[in-house]
């Protein structure tokens, strides 16, 4: 994967500064995922999804067919992102992207995250503690949340056994209810 973070990043003609900044990582940290010497975070891969304009499936290199409409649970095992796993759960270059994850209970690195978009999550096992600016909600199974990206958020396991979740977030800024179009 680490070849193809770098490839990504110069095919869409980002320097390592600009992609960190944008990533909210350092060029250091950038530089050491793309050589390899560091595994990134599924937060990680997800800012840098966004700022290349792809996918978390496209990072690693899955490549199911472009346009497929049902994607099969069993087809494709689960990726592993410092502790959290993840199995796409729709397919590639869409405008949203749905993943079902399972965090562990006390992976939370540095996921608090602030970026243009929207995010679902819906509990499906165990409880969730999903911080939303200064609240911190306890979800479980059954519980759904639904918010801007641009709200910090900070998502953990509340429970020794971990959360498992599906996750929805879109690659693009949610449309803002108060901007008004060019006439």
């Amino acid at each position: 994967m680490a070849p193809r973070l770098r490839t990504l990043r110069r095919r869409r003609g980002f320097t390592l500064e600009a992609a960190a900044r944008q990533a909210s990582l350092s060029p250091a940290h950038l530089s050491r995922l793309e050589t390899g010497r560091r595994q990134p975070s599924l937060p990680m891969l997800l800012a840098l999804a966004r700022v290349y304009g792809t996918t978390v499936a496209d990072l690693l290199g899955e490549l199911p067919p472009e346009r497929d409409s049902v994607i099969r649970g069993g087809r494709m095992g689960p990726a592993e992102a410092d502790g959290w796993s993840y199995r796409q759960a729709g397919g590639r270059g869409r405008a949203m992207q749905a993943l079902r994850m399972r965090v562990p209970y006390g992976a939370q690195g540095e996921l608090v995250r602030v970026h243009p978009g929207e995010e679902w999550l819906y509990v499906l096992e165990g409880r969730l503690r999903l911080g939303l600016g200064d609240t911190v909600h306890e979800l479980d199974p059954g519980d759904s949340a639904h918010f801007d990206s641009l709200t910090p958020h900070r998502i953990a396991a509340a429970t020794p056994n971990g959360v498992e979740l599906l996750f929805v977030h879109t690659l693009l800024q949610s449309p803002d209810p108060h901007a008004h179009p060019h006439s």
